[in-house]
């Protein structure tokens, strides 16, 4: 059976590298730094988590944050689960305007909390 992949979007980072938690629930991982990279990832594989973060850019006029952009492939992956890091001050925001949009498996605000992480990814596996 081939490895599960996770695709982790790290803009900004401020967290612990979690590559050694996600290879050990047996993911093959592939890390970029933009969604720009991300988007260009999703054309050669099919990533069964994405990991990514909700940043609040009050500059966008179309959208509340760069992850909206990813949204439009993932939606054309509907076994693809999405796990979305964020800002508590931005909790709101990310309610109202991104998650009540999307399909978003688990949200974990900073600090990120290592053992809810890992129950997140578990539950994709079972």
């Amino acid at each position: 059976m081939a490895r599960r992949q996770l695709l982790g979007v790290i803009e900004f980072g401020g967290y612990p590298n979690f590559t050694p938690l996600y290879e050990r629930l047996g993911y093959q991982v592939t890390l970029v730094n933009s969604v720009r990279k991300a988007l260009s990832q999703m054309k050669k594989l099919t990533p069964d988590v994405v990991v990514a973060e909700f940043n609040f850019q009050s500059d966008f006029r179309d959208r509340s944050s760069s992850l909206e952009t990813l949204m439009a492939p993932l939606g054309r992956l509907p076994d693809t689960k999405l796990i979305v890091f964020y800002e508590k001050d931005n909790e709101e925001k990310f309610e109202q305007r991104f998650r009540s949009l999307f399909d978003v498996h688990a949200a974990l605000p900073y600090p990120i909390d290592e053992a809810a992480l890992e129950t997140a990814l578990s539950s994709i596996l079972d």
